[in-house]
């Protein structure tokens, strides 16, 4: 079974009394669906009401919304109990039905006892275009693509997650082990964590060809949603800018850079459409002058981080197998991988419960230019985070966000083993879940 370390916040939802409905939130087969029946397996009962391929169900949400009437017909319609306390109620691709998500504010009102949870595609979509959907009554959860370190727990390297997790400045791996984590983060890198993507790579025995033969199929989908977005955007624009992103993923977003025969204000609508779909996450400018840094965020100026490096590396024509084969690690400088891959780990280690925004620093003085990749918060201390793809590389700009800002640490992330440089913690490409771990 793929391990997702989501399923720990929804064994506590599920505890938790009394529960809100649950929305499961995030991209296109991040797995969703997967957890939500893994959850379902819990309970005495489990209710799927899938309404795109049981479009008869939309029926029972257009009398009223009343949770009672709705379980009854529900109940009927598949043969299966709902009872509070012991059912799960799972409404999937609820966005093609808009009244149904009306209807979930209801149910925590009528039936707090029961469990509801709820997902789709493009659900943002949907819940852009209600006024409210259950503000108070309604939890969120986010989902993303899987980790490295969900990617070790598929390969059963469940104690190599731990021993990484032990290591730091003070006490680094093992070069073995070091060695290990770094082949590993290649087969990653080739993969990405798209879980269907992840399951053929171990079904398959490791067969490349497989592998982009999935990821193609998920880049083909992905597109094929944008006809759902043609009343916001024309198809062909979107998947214009789709592919600009992926060209400038990792730097700063010009929207000049679209397409030829796109504007600033159509490539714009176009990159929040995007967004909102949970294609790519925006890292905005922040002066840094304090927490939050959202107060101190410029957007106007922002880099565009890519779902997923699989799919980004497949899209942008980068021979994966190269990556497996070579020797040397600098390969994972392609297409600023090594950044995007940075970016989306902290991204998928932030807490499930808050959509999750990165930031960046950027100076620009004549003859004196400085950025650094990330800002972490590391509670309510601002460290400066720089990647570098390889094992060696300056830190110029470290430094001098270190002097201009008066902050007391740095962090360097690249394929060195753990350790440090003055001022300068220096961590594992492969170990940004550690970053994490120091703020439980």
């Amino acid at each position: 079974m793929m391990q997702r370390t989501i399923y720990q916040t929804l064994i506590e939802w599920k505890k938790f009394q009394p529960h809100k409905v649950l929305l499961l939130r995030g991209a296109r087969q991040v797995g969703k669906t997967f957890v939500a029946r893994e959850l379902g397996k819990t309970f005495d009962y489990f209710v799927e009401v899938n309404f795109e391929r049981d479009t008869d169900t939309q029926l029972f949400f257009d009398q009223n919304f009343d949770p009672e009437r709705i379980c009854t017909n529900l109940s009927a319609y598949y043969g299966i109990p709902i009872e509070e306390e012991k059912t799960l109620l799972f409404f999937d691709e609820i966005q093609a039905c808009p009244k149904a998500i009306q209807a979930l504010r209801f149910f925590y009102e009528s039936k707090p006892k029961l469990h509801v949870m709820a997902a789709g595609s493009l659900l943002e979509f949907a819940l852009s275009d209600l006024s409210s959907f259950g503000v108070g009554r309604i939890r969120s959860i986010f989902m993303h693509p899987m980790s490295f370190d969900e990617f070790l727990l598929a390969h059963k390297e469940g104690l190599l997650v731990e021993l990484k997790k032990g290591a730091s400045s003070a006490n680094p791996l093992n070069p073995a082990f070091h060695n290990k984590l770094t082949e590993y983060l290649k087969k990653f890198m080739v993969t990405g964590g798209m879980p269907e993507v992840v399951k053929t790579y171990l079904d398959k025995g490791s067969n490349i060809p497989a592998v982009q033969s999935v990821l193609t199929d998920i880049m083909v989908s992905l597109y094929d949603d944008f006809v759902k977005y043609k009343k916001r955007s024309p198809v062909l624009r979107l998947r214009e800018v789709l592919d600009s992103v992926i060209q400038q993923a990792g730097g700063k977003y010009i929207y000049a850079k679209a397409g030829e025969l796109i504007n600033i204000a159509q490539a714009k609508e176009a990159v929040d459409l995007l967004e909102m779909a949970g294609l790519v996450h925006k890292v905005y400018h922040s002066s840094c002058q304090g927490i939050p840094l959202g107060a101190g965020a410029n957007h106007k100026l922002f880099k565009v981080l890519f779902l997923d490096t699989g799919l980004l590396q497949q899209n942008a024509g980068l021979h994966l197998a190269d990556i497996l084969v070579a020797r040397n690690t600098e390969m994972l400088n392609k297409g600023r991988i090594a950044e995007i891959f940075a970016g989306m780990e902290m991204i998928k280690y932030e807490s499930p419960e808050n959509r999750p925004q990165l930031y960046y620093w950027h100076r620009e003085k004549r003859g004196s230019t400085a950025e650094v990749d990330y800002l972490f918060n590391d509670h309510g201390t601002i460290k400066p985070v720089e990647i570098k793809s390889g094992s060696s590389g300056k830190m110029q700009s470290l430094h001098q966000f270190l002097n201009e800002r008066e902050a007391t640490r740095g962090i360097r992330i690249s394929l060195e083993n753990f350790g440090t440089y003055d001022k300068i913690d220096v961590i594992p490409l492969y170990a940004i879940s550690n970053l994490f771990e120091s703020r439980l």
